[in-house]
């Protein structure tokens, strides 16, 4: 299969591609800098540069951008400028998403990111990755899933090679904690290039 990632220099990037080259797949790492990856195939290209030509080889393109402070509304802007790239083609979009669009409860009424606690800090990025989720959400003509992690999501954590899926509400492990590694996060992501079980929705993914 071939497959894209864009900000495959960044943490979750990096996994991401790690783990689907040690499955064989066709790779492409899309950077604004080449020197940032030791990926052998490389698009250097500023990923809001992005044409339909540009994608349209790619079976899979994985958005693992991240917005610098203070840009994150960025997360919004190539949101939608890859939705209007891929819009009417056969390419999937999958996203690396965040855990503060995720409902805290059952009736789906109240985000993560909108209690009482949520680090200030991330409040930014968590707000443009749900404007992203939304603007998902009311596409009719692109196949997209959106994937979450836990409310811990760990770069220095282990590949167990296992973790559950969850929908849109924050899901807890048998240890009662929202957490998954960047590791097993990759695994997930993987797994969904691999079998389309999820088009058009937003998936979240925990630790067992």
């Amino acid at each position: 299969m071939k497959i894209a990632v864009i900000g495959a220099s960044g943490k979750a990037g990096r996994t991401i591609l790690r783990e689907l080259a040690e499955r064989g797949h066709a790779l492409t790492a899309i950077v604004r800098n080449m020197t940032r990856t030791t990926h052998d195939a490389v698009l250097e290209k500023d990923a809001f540069a992005l044409t339909k030509d540009d994608l349209s080889e790619f079976d899979v393109v994985i958005n693992a951008f991240g917005a610098a402070p203070g840009d994150e509304l960025q997360h919004v802007e190539l949101g939608r400028h890859l939705m209007e790239a891929l819009s009417g083609t056969a390419t999937r979009l999958i996203v690396v998403g965040g855990a503060g669009s995720l409902f805290v409860d059952k009736e789906q009424t109240t985000r993560l990111a909108d209690t009482p606690d949520f680090p200030e800090a991330y409040l930014p990025t968590a707000k443009s990755q749900t404007l992203n989720l939304i603007d998902l959400e009311q596409t009719t003509d692109l196949h997209w899933t959106f994937v979450s992690p836990a409310a811990f999501f760990d770069p220095e954590g282990a590949r167990t090679g296992t973790y559950q899926l969850a929908s849109d509400v924050l899901t807890v492990n048998a240890a009662g904690d929202s957490y998954i590694s960047y590791a097993d996060y990759a695994v997930a992501i993987a797994d969904e290039v691999e079998h389309n079980r999820h088009d058009k929705e937003r998936i979240s993914v925990v630790s067992k």
